[in-house]
């Protein structure tokens, strides 16, 4: 491969192939950062939910003894 690009100019190896690569393979990339962010965005949402749930479950079973913190 580098003999290949050995007699190219500078601006083939840096700008033209990339470019072409983000043209054949844009929809590819696109859709897996999609998957990406949204999973992301679940666990997030997974986790601070069961942090809520566990912080609600603790405060309401600590005060159980005395129902006049409600």
């Amino acid at each position: 491969m580098k003999e290949i690009l050995a007699g190219m100019p500078w601006w083939v190896k840096w700008v033209a192939i990339p470019v072409l690569a983000l043209v054949v393979f844009g929809g590819l990339i696109t859709s897996v950062l999609t998957f990406v962010v949204g999973l992301l965005f679940k666990v997030l949402l997974f986790v601070a939910l069961v942090g809520g749930l566990i912080f609600v479950v603790r405060k309401f079973t600590s005060s159980s003894g005395s129902r006049e913190d409600w």
